[in-house]
């Protein structure tokens, strides 16, 4: 899927935009690609230029929401099919994502992209192949690079997921890293069967959260995660704690203990649970 390069603007950024604009400025620096970097914008009465583009002035955009460039207008990072999935700002420039309004990354106490690297770094992922089952945004994958990882196989079923990540500029650039990193569109529940045995030596597991994907918290999927990871090898299993403070529910006690039944060392850690490959 070919990625994105044009502007990324939201409503707090259109309004700066604009204010630049009627104070007489001719030119402006700012980050239009969600803080990855600092660039010239060039300002007329109509028009401004960024990387040698012109562009309309927005107008209308809306609260919590990136809009792209559509190449007519400045439209929401959104899409519909079946449910909304769309990609959020928050406090910081890392954005998230939400699908039905269901945020799916933690936002609260740093930016996901730094929530995501102190999670891989439990898996130590340096000179290693490593598992990425659910990959979202790609911010688990993109720490794992970062980290030395040897090569980081990645899986996602979503599309909208994909095409978010597209367009999202933190995400990873597959051809950026072509002899390091792929990502499949494909369900890892499926893919895994076509894994060969011991075949990773760390792996990152980020489902959705348990009422939509029991699945994939089952002691089945379990046992294929503990079939193609080497001996020694380290998961980081994401949780969270759903149903905690309404009903005293433990869900990351309940995965360490499915996941030693299929032949791990586990217990929680963090949102979620390290797991070592026994």
């Amino acid at each position: 899927m070919e990625r994105y390069s044009g502007p990324l603007l939201t409503r707090q950024l259109a309004v700066l935009l604009l204010a630049q604009r009627d104070s007489g400025a001719l030119s402006w620096t700012a980050s239009m690609d969600l803080g990855r970097n600092r660039d010239l914008v060039k300002l007329t009465a109509d028009t401004w230029q960024w990387r040698e583009h012109h562009y309309p002035y927005p107008v209308g955009l809306k609260d919590r929401t990136i809009h792209f460039w559509d190449g007519e207008d400045f439209v929401p990072v959104s899409r519909y099919s079946g449910a909304l999935i769309k990609l959020v700002p928050g406090e910081w420039d890392v954005p998230t994502f939400e699908i039905d309004g269901i945020k799916m990354l933690p936002t609260a106490r740093e930016s996901p992209l730094d929530d995501a690297r102190r999670k891989v770094a439990l898996v130590q992922p340096a000179g290693k192949t490593v598992l990425d089952t659910c990959g979202g945004l790609g911010y688990f994958a993109t720490c794992a690079l970062e980290a030395g990882a040897m090569q980081v196989r990645s899986f996602e079923r979503n599309a909208d997921v994909l095409w978010l990540r597209s367009i999202n500029p933190w995400s990873p650039d597959a051809n950026a890293h072509a002899d390091r990193f792929s990502v499949q569109h494909a369900n890892v529940l499926e893919a895994i069967d076509t894994l060969a045995d011991a075949s990773f030596g760390a792996a990152l597991h980020d489902p959705p959260r348990f009422g939509i994907a029991g699945e994939l918290y089952s002691a089945a999927f379990y046992a294929q995660l503990a079939r193609v990871l080497k001996r020694g090898a380290r998961l980081f299993h994401y949780t969270g704690t759903p149903n905690k403070l309404s009903s005293g529910r433990d869900l990351p006690r309940e995965v360490a203990r499915r996941l030693q039944t299929v032949g791990f060392k586990a217990e929680p850690a963090m949102d979620g649970v390290l797991a070592i490959r026994r």
